[in-house]
């Protein structure tokens, strides 16, 4: 299926071919190093990735390790004090609109090398880059955007708008739709919030660890849960009532942000509806698995059985060739 006229985003005919067998030996080197890193640290997001058309997997690879290398500036400079942390996203930003504005590739940094070539091949807004590298500032101690709480859901999503919905509409000229870009936006950037709400009810006692709290205070405070509560549960291993009340009252929250995200995956190309579908159904399984816990957060991860993962995955698959 062609492209809309005017929609951003080349038919995949224009890439017949992977970006690994057309590009140069450099550059090639520098997308199987994306890879890489999506394979170690992205487990279902790589997997759904698998069910792409092989010649979108690489951008797709190169958006997620540019994303996961800066989040690891973060909370390195959270965690370790790194004072260099805020210097270092400025030095990664100047860099890339250099690279933008027809600077030399540096060879010495592969992730960069290959974001770039991605956002210059499908003509991807730099203008989300931007907004995502301000919301990871939000996390570094010393910048004038630093902030460790919010208070309410609304300062929560202004937060989300550039740390998740960015990295939504980064992806939506690779993954390709059949509408205009602007008309399937609003539910790409609802399933990024969805997927980053997840991972903060999962991830409480880790985000405490590093100073932070992820979770609107105040509706936890209208459970009664204060941040001194937050921090007994932590010590202790264990959830108490009103705890468990606020963290049901949140997956509701998050379910509904699924819910408006799921009629965009029709608005997308078919042949990657597939892997968009198994990265939702997958990543919402995992408030599944919080509540199958009891909530208990703290004594265990919570995370999605191999079994099921590989069972989603297999499901989407048989279907997509099905539908061939």
């Amino acid at each position: 299926m062609t492209a809309v006229a005017g929609d951003g985003v080349r038919d995949s005919a224009d890439f017949s071919t992977t970006i690994a067998d057309a590009t140069s030996g450099e550059l090639s080197s520098a997308y199987r190093r994306c890879r890489a890193i999506a394979a170690e640290h992205g487990r279902t997001y790589f997997l759904a990735t698998r069910l792409l058309p092989p010649e979108r997997r690489p951008a797709v690879h190169a958006l997620y390790a540019f994303a996961r290398t800066v989040d690891d500036i973060v909370d390195h400079g959270a965690s370790e004090g790194d004072s260099d942390a805020a210097h270092r996203l400025d030095r990664i930003e100047r860099r890339l609109r250099e690279r933008l504005d027809g600077g030399p590739a540096d060879p010495d940094d592969p992730v960069l090398a290959a974001v770039a070539d991605t956002i210059i091949r499908y003509r991807i807004a730099p203008q989300h880059f931007w907004v995502f590298l301000a919301a990871m500032r939000m996390d570094v101690p010393g910048t004038a955007l630093f902030r460790t709480r919010y208070r309410t859901m609304a300062e929560l999503r202004e937060y989300m708008r550039g740390s998740a919905a960015a990295i939504g509409l980064q992806l939506l000229p690779v993954l390709g739709t059949v509408v205009s870009v602007p008309e399937a936006e609003p539910a790409a950037a609802a399933l990024g919030e969805a997927f980053q709400l997840t991972n903060f009810l999962r991830d409480v006692g880790e985000d405490l660890d590093r100073g932070r709290i992820y979770l609107p205070t105040a509706e936890l405070a209208a459970f009664g849960v204060e941040e001194e509560l937050l921090r007994h549960c932590r010590d202790s291993g264990r959830v108490e009532p009103r705890l468990r009340r606020a963290l049901a009252h949140l997956i509701a929250v998050n379910r509904d942000l699924y819910r408006t995200a799921e009629p965009g995956i029709g608005l997308l190309r078919p042949g990657v509806r597939p892997a968009i579908r198994t990265a939702a159904v997958l990543y919402a399984g995992i408030l599944d698995e919080v509540e199958r816990q009891d909530y208990e957060i703290f004594a265990r991860r919570a995370v999605v059985p191999r079994r099921r993962r590989l069972r989603v995955a297999a499901t989407e698959f048989t279907l997509r060739r099905g539908r061939a």
